[in-house]
C-alpha cells in the first residue's frame, strides 16, 4: 500500500500539536509518528530547536527524495529550528544510524520538561538519549517520590531517576552497564543543581548487581524497570516478549513494604491484554497490586484526528505498545496482603 502524500499528513500533525510549541522552544516531543499517522517509514521528533528525522525504510535510499521534501517543508514552517539530524535505522555505518547533521552547526544539548532540565546527546547512539514515550512516567515520579528512596534499573541516560530527584527523592540509585550513559545522567543533575553522589551511579550488569543488593539487604521505596526489548550477556538475558515475569520477580525483593514498582514493556508483539495477564498472574499471591496504568503522551501515539490504520497488536487497556504500569508492593511481615 502506497503511503499518502507526506505534506498533508505533516500539516495535520503540526496542527494537532500546536499547544506543545513552547515560546522558548526548550521542550521535546514527537512531531510526527509515521507508524500511526500514515507514513510508517518516517518519524519526526523535536528536541529544543533541533529536528530529528528517523528514516525507518528497509532500503534507506528509497526515502531520500521524501527526506528532502520533509526537511524543506519543516524548515520553512518552523523557522526557529537551528539544526536538523537524520537517523537512518538501517544505515550502512554507525554514524548514519546514530545521526548525521542535515543543517545547522550543532544540535541542542538540553531540553526542559515539567520544569526539569535533561541533558541530551542526540547522536550518542541509535536512540536520541531521551525517550519521549515515558514523559508521563517522569511526571508521576516528580509528583510521587518526595522523601522516597529509588532504584532505576536499565537506567540508560537516567531521565527517570532525574525526575525522581526533581520530585524530592531521598536517594536515587542509577544502574546501567554503560558508563557513558550514566555520565549524561550526571550532566542532567548538574543542569538542575542536584548533588551528585558517585556511589549512586553504578555501571554494572543488572543481574549480578541486583543479586548483590539482595545479599547486602539493600531495599528501596521504588524500583523502576525499563529494560531493552532484548539483551543477552554472560550474566543473564532480557526478553521483553517472552519473559516479563522473571525480571519483575527479580526486583520484587528489593522493594520496601508499601513501595512501588514501575514496570515498562515496549515489546510491539506483546498485546496489552497479554501483558495485563502477566501482571495479574504476578498479583495473585497478594503481594503485588496494579495501582495504575500510565498512558503514553498523545504526540507519541498520534491524535484521534491524525491516526490511521490499526496497530500490529492491540495495546488495550494501555494506549500504546509501550506499556507502563505502577504496582504497589507488600512484603512478608509487613502490612496485610492485598485482597485477591
Amino acid at each position: 500500500m502506497t503511503p499518502a502524500p507526506i505534506i498533508p499528513l505533516l500539516e495535520k500533525a503540526l496542527a494537532s500539536r500546536v499547544t506543545l510549541f513552547d515560546s522558548r522552544h526548550e521542550s521535546a516531543f514527537r512531531l510526527f509518528n509515521g507508524f500511526t499517522e500514515g507514513h510508517p517509514n518516517l518519524v519526526l521528533d523535536v528536541y529544543g530547536q533541533t529536528l530529528v528525522i528517523h528514516n525507518y525504510a528497509d532500503d534507506p535510499t528509497q526515502n531520500e527524495t521524501l527526506i528532502r521534501e520533509v526537511q524543506e517543508y519543516i524548515q520553512h514552517t518552523l523557522i526557529w529550528l537551528h539544526a536538523g539530524i537524520l537517523k537512518t535505522r538501517n544505515g550502512r555505518t554507525q554514524e548514519e544510524k546514530r545521526g548525521i547533521l542535515l543543517f545547522g552547526e550543532s544540535p541542542d544539548r538540553k531540553i526542559k520538561e515539567h520544569g526539569v532540565w535533561y541533558s541530551i546527546n542526540l547522536t550518542m547512539n541509535r536512540d536520541a538519549s531521551l525517550y519521549l514515550d515515558t514523559r508521563n512516567l517522569r511526571k508521576w515520579l516528580i509528583e510521587n517520590m518526595r522523601g522516597k528512596s529509588a532504584l532505576n534499573t536499565f537506567a540508560y541516560t537516567g531521565s527517570l531517576g532525574v525526575a525522581a530527584v526533581a520530585g524530592g527523592a531521598s536517594q536515587m540509585v542509577q544502574l546501567d552497564r554503560n558508563r557513558q550513559f550514566l555520565n549524561l545522567a550526571k550532566d542532567s543533575y548538574l543542569l538542575n543543581g542536584f548533588p551528585i553522589h558517585k556511589q549512586d551511579f553504578i555501571a554494572a550488569d543488572f543481574f549480578p548487581q541486583v543479586s548483590k543488593f539482595k545479599r547486602t539487604g539493600e531495599t528501596f521505596d521504588c524500583v523502576l524497570i525499563d529494560p531493552p526489548f532484548f539483551s543477552s550477556t554472560s550474566k543473564g538475558k532480557v526478553d521483553q516478549e517472552n519473559d516479563n515475569a522473571r525480571l519483575i520477580n527479580k526486583v520484587r525483593p528489593l522493594i520496601n513494604d508499601g513501595g512501588h514498582l514501575a514496570a515498562i514493556n515496549n515489546a510491539l508483539y506483546v498485546s496489552g491484554k497479554d501483558y495485563m495477564q502477566t501482571l495479574e498472574a504476578l498479583c495473585e499471591d497478594g503481594y503485588l497490586k496494579i495501582k495504575e496504568l500510565i498512558p503514553v503522551p498523545e504526540d507519541f501515539t498520534g491524535y484521534p484526528e491524525t491516526r490511521t490504520g490499526v496497530p500490529i497488536t492491540d495495546p488495550a487497556p494501555f494506549n500504546h505498545s509501550t506499556k507502563i504500569a505502577v504496582l504497589e508492593v507488600r512484603r512478608k511481615g509487613g502490612t496485610e496482603l492485598f485482597a485477591a
